[in-house]
């Protein structure tokens, strides 16, 4: 097992490579860490690679949030600037700007 690491970090917005959903970071694995009945249950030709990291998301598309768990080779940076919807990302994140979020525990008054 090869560790590296992770491209992405916690608050950082992107948005799915593939489908039209983006969201927040909010907790990254290493490498895959879900079930094998998850990984299975995605098409083979799609499948991604267990051996680098899986990010946690509040994400969003037009229709509703849901919490995803998405494969690095599968997302990129999130640059339209607009804020997330997710109930999620008022309770626990403070915007910072463009596209960045900072985990509410690191915000000091």
């Amino acid at each position: 097992m090869v560790n590296r690491a992770a491209k992405f970090q916690i608050g950082q917005v992107v948005r799915h490579r593939i489908y039209p959903f983006r969201g927040v970071i909010f907790d990254v694995d290493p490498t895959f860490s879900n079930t094998e009945e998850w990984w299975q249950s995605i098409p083979e030709d799609v499948r991604p690679n267990k051996e680098q990291p899986f990010y946690h998301l509040y994400a969003e598309n037009d229709e509703t949030e849901y919490v995803a768990y998405v494969s690095e080779q599968n997302l990129v940076m999130d640059e339209s600037g607009d804020p997330l919807r997710h109930p999620m990302v008022n309770e626990q994140f403070e915007m910072m700007g463009e596209g960045q979020y900072r985990p509410l525990e690191q915000v000091f008054h």
